[in-house]
C-alpha cells in the first residue's frame, strides 16, 4: 500500500534555492522522507541516484568523472556520504557552467563529516538545508501557519483528547509512522536503531562495542529535557567523560539528538552553564526508556519531561524547515530560577514555560517573571505552553497557550 504524501514545510524553500544555486544539499537522519519528499519536488525533473548500494559507490569511487559523465545534471544524489570523494569533482562540474542554477540536488544522512566536506568542496555554490522527522505543523497539513508571537492567526491545529497527543508521542514523528497509523511503532523503532547502529554510527565511529552505546543512548534518553551532567552520565555507563563528549557528538551528527545552550545575556555569573539535551523524535525518546502505553508515560515520572521534548523538538524542526538557524535557549540561574525555553525573536526575548498540567495556575508564571525582571525591555510578554484548552492571563505579562495553538 503507498502511502500519502505529506506536504514539508522546505518545499518552497528548496524550490527557491534550486533556482539560485548550483547546487542544494538537503541534509537529515534516515527515514526522514528526503528521497521521498524529492521525488514529489523534482516532478522526474531530476532523475535519483542512490549512492548506498555497494556496485554504485564502486563505480563512483573508481572513476568519478567516467560517473559523472553518465549521471549528468539536472540529478539528484542520494546519501552522499557514502561517496564524499566525489564531491570535489562535482565542484569541478559545476565550475565549467557556474551561472547554472539547480545542476546537484546531494542529500546525506550524516551532518558534521558530511557539512566539512561539503564547505570545503561546495563553499558558495551550495545551499544546504536540514530535513528532519515531521512537525505538527506538517502532520496536521499546516505547513506554512505562523508562530502565534510572529503574527496573529486563528488557524488552530485540530484538538486532540490526552488519549490522542500521547498516542502521537509514543508513536513520533518519523513520516512512515505517521503516514501509515496501523503500523506496529514497537517492530519500526527496533528495526531504525538497529540499521542506525549498523550503518551510521559505524561510518562516523569504528565502534567495537555496540552494546554499550546502546547502554549510553537509554542513559541519556532518561536524562532529555534536563541539565547534562557529562560526569554523571559517564559514571554511569561506566565510560570516560571524553568518550560521552564523542558519543553525544556521534547523535548530533546524524541528527538523533540536538543540543538546547543556556542563554546568558549579560548575567553570566549567577546562570548555570550545562546545556541540556533533547531528543528529536519522542518515538524513538520512548522507545529507549522502556514506554509502550499512553497511561505509562503521561503519568510517569517522565511525562513532564517528555511533553517538554515533545514541545522544544516541534519549534526546533519547525525553525529548520523555514530555513532559519535555531532561536531557542534556555534559562536557569544558580538559584534555581529558570525558563523552560527562551526564544530570541526579532522583537526581544520571549519567555516560554511548558507545562504538563491541563489547567494553569499563578505559579507556573513564577520563572517567567524573574526573566522578565532580570531583561526588562528586552523580554517580550512570556507563554505558558500546556496541552488544555484554556487561553487565560496568568498576572501582568503572561498567558497560557493551548499546544494546538501553538
Amino acid at each position: 500500500m503507498t502511502s500519502k504524501y505529506i506536504t514539508r514545510q522546505i518545499e518552497p524553500i528548496l524550490e527557491k534555492a534550486a533556482r539560485e544555486f548550483p547546487a542544494v544539499v538537503l541534509l537529515g537522519p534516515r527515514q526522514s522522507g528526503k528521497t521521498t519528499l524529492l521525488r514529489h519536488f523534482s516532478n522526474e525533473l531530476y532523475p535519483i541516484i542512490s549512492l548506498e548500494p555497494p556496485d554504485v559507490r564502486l563505480a563512483a569511487t573508481n572513476d568519478p568523472r567516467g560517473f559523472l559523465n553518465i549521471y549528468q545534471p539536472p540529478i539528484v544524489f542520494d546519501e552522499i556520504q557514502n561517496v564524499p570523494d566525489l564531491l570535489p569533482y562535482i565542484k569541478e562540474r559545476i565550475d565549467l557552467h557556474r551561472d547554472q542554477a539547480g545542476q546537484y540536488i546531494l542529500t546525506g544522512s550524516q551532518n558534521l563529516l558530511l557539512m566539512s566536506q561539503v564547505t570545503e568542496s561546495l563553499a558558495g555554490r551550495a545551499a544546504i538545508f536540514k530535513l528532519l522527522p515531521l512537525t505538527r505543523r506538517e502532520v496536521f497539513g499546516m505547513p506554512d501557519k505562523p508562530f502565534p508571537w510572529e503574527e496573529e492567526t486563528r488557524d488552530v491545529f485540530p484538538a486532540q483528547s490526552r488519549e490522542e497527543l500521547w498516542s502521537a508521542i509514543l508513536r513520533g514523528s518519523y513520516p512512515e509512522i505517521v503516514a501509515n497509523p496501523t503500523r506496529n511503532t514497537r517492530s519500526w523503532h527496533n528495526s531504525y536503531l538497529q540499521t542506525y547502529l549498523e550503518r551510521d554510527v559505524r561510518n562516523l565511529r569504528n565502534l567495537g562495542d555496540l552494546g554499550t552505546f546502546q547502554v549510553f543512548l537509554r542513559a541519556l534518553a532518561a536524562r532529555s529535557a534536563q541539565l547534562l551532567n557529562l560526569s554523571e552520565l559517564a559514571r554511569d555507563v561506566g565510560i570516560s567523560v571524553n568518550t560521552v563528549k564523542d558519543w553525544i557528538s556521534i547523535l548530533e551528527a546524524s541528527f538523533q539528538v540536538f543540543i538546547l545552550r543556556p542563554y546568558f545575556g549579560n548575567l553570566t555569573k549567577r546562570l548555570v552553564k550545562s546545556p541540556k539535551v533533547y531528543f528529536m523524535d519522542t518515538g524513538l525518546l520512548c522507545h529507549l526508556v522502556g514506554l509502550r502505553d499512553v497511561e505509562h508515560a503521561y503519568a510517569g515520572p517522565m511525562g513532564r519531561l517528555i511533553f517538554e521534548n515533545m514541545v522544544v523538538a516541534d519549534l526546533y524542526k519547525t525553525y529548520l524547515h523555514r530555513g532559519e538557524d535555531s532561536p531557542l535557549y534556555f534559562w536557569r540561574t544558580s538559584m534555581g530560577d529558570e525558563v523552560d525555553l527562551v526564544i530570541d525573536t526579532q522583537t526581544g526575548l520571549l519567555p516560554v514555560e511548558i507545562k504538563l498540567s491541563e489547567t494553569p495556575n499563578l505559579e507556573m508564571a513564577s520563572g517567567i517573571k524573574v526573566f522578565q525582571e532580570a531583561f526588562g525591555e528586552k523580554a517580550r510578554p512570556g507563554i505558558v505552553v500546556h496541552p488544555g484548552d484554556m487561553l487565560l492571563p496568568l498576572g501582568k505579562g503572561v498567558t497560557t497557550l493551548p499546544l494546538n495553538r501553538l
